[in-house]
Formats: structure tokens, C-alpha cells, sequence
């Protein structure tokens, strides 16, 4: 009797333990994948790595859209800029999570450096802290925007969906933003330099 019960004590000792270790993962649960909600700790830091297949590399893409468009996988997690004899450049980005993602035809009607981020009202109402900056927050290192965004438009409307910078590069690869497509500070710039306005962009629809 007391053999089981102190088996059974063990038991939902290493079930405590168990459960414990699961909320201390900077992994979660969220929009279907487990994302990264937390910038990974290296020996007291918090530099950080964009894995490899997420960095900006020329790969073979087969498609029909012509050379230049932008075309984005959110469901593989990355952006392709299309190029001549069946090539494109690759970036790794972060997509919206469950509930924001977005997919169809736009273009580029709009380009800013250092954008300045101006949350929209179903933002704030969700997160009542960013109500300081209903009026923008002005572009910069710590500007969710990043350093540069392209702004997305269907003919002459505004869809708010943005093609930006981030300064938390340990999001790419995850599904975890509010609908935009983020990329690296270093790859947006890039891109940025490589279409011009009226760049066609078609995003994909993401699998569930």
C-alpha cells in the first residue's frame, strides 16, 4: 500500500514537473503551429539567429506570375520575388496568426523608410496599453514596422496590410503577427530596393 501510493505520489510529482516545463517553453501553442513568443537566451543574451532556410537565398520557384511579383507562401513562411528562367529570391517572414491571416491580389502603392506605425482602432481595443499611440508612433529602431514597409492597396483602397521590418527577428518563421507579412530588417531593405510601385504581390492561402 504504501509502494502505490508512493508510485502514485511520484507519478503526479513528475506530471507537476512535466506541466511546469510546458509553460516555461518559450514555445506555444497559437494559430494551429507553435510559435516563439520569446527571444531565445544564449549564454545570457539575447542574440539571435535567423535559421538558416529563412535567410535570403536565390532559388529555383516555378509559377506563371510574371518576373518581378512578389509572391508569399504564408503557409511555408516565405516571400518570393520573381525573377528571369524560372528563379526567385527567397525571404524568410512571419505571417498573421489564426484569425489574421489574408490572402489575394495587391499591389505596392506605397513605400516608406522608417514608417511610422499607427495602430488601427480594433488594435487598440484589443490591447488598450497602444492607445497612446492612436495618433502614430514615430519610425525607429523600436517601431514594430520596422526599417522599411511596403504598403499594400486594392486599386485605390488601402487594404492595411503591410510588408515590413521587424525588430524581433526571432519571430520569422512564426505565425504570430496581426495579419502582416514581416521580414528581417536586413531582407526588407533589400526588397525594398528591388520593386518599384506598382509591384504586383499575390499571397497565397494558407493551409490549415
Amino acid at each position: 500500500m504504501h509502494r502505490r501510493q508512493l508510485l502514485t505520489g511520484l507519478a503526479a510529482t513528475a506530471a507537476v514537473f512535466a506541466a511546469d516545463a510546458v509553460s516555461a517553453s518559450p514555445y506555444k501553442k497559437h494559430g494551429g503551429v507553435r510559435v516563439l513568443v520569446e527571444p531565445p537566451v544564449y549564454g545570457g543574451r539575447s542574440d539571435y539567429t535567423v535559421p538558416e532556410r529563412f535567410k535570403r537565398q536565390l532559388v529555383p520557384y516555378y509559377t506563371n506570375e510574371r518576373p518581378g511579383t512578389i509572391v508569399i507562401d504564408p503557409s511555408q513562411r516565405f516571400l518570393y520575388l520573381t525573377l528571369e528562367n524560372n528563379s526567385a529570391i527567397r525571404y524568410g517572414v512571419g505571417v498573421g496568426r489564426e484569425g489574421f491571416g489574408w490572402a489575394g491580389n495587391a499591389q505596392v502603392k506605397r513605400k516608406q523608410e522608417w514608417p511610422t506605425w499607427t495602430p488601427p482602432a480594433e488594435m487598440i481595443a484589443r490591447q488598450p496599453e497602444l492607445a497612446k499611440y492612436a495618433s502614430g508612433m514615430p519610425g525607429g529602431r523600436d517601431n514594430p514596422l520596422g526599417a522599411r514597409a511596403l504598403y499594400l492597396y486594392q486599386g485605390n483602397r488601402d487594404t492595411m496590410y503591410r510588408i515590413h521590418g521587424t525588430n524581433e527577428p526571432w519571430t520569422i518563421g512564426q505565425a504570430m503577427s496581426s495579419g502582416c507579412i514581416r521580414m528581417t530588417n536586413e531582407n526588407i531593405e533589400d526588397l525594398y530596393l528591388r520593386v518599384p510601385l506598382n509591384t504586383n504581390v499575390v499571397v497565397l492561402g494558407q493551409a490549415v
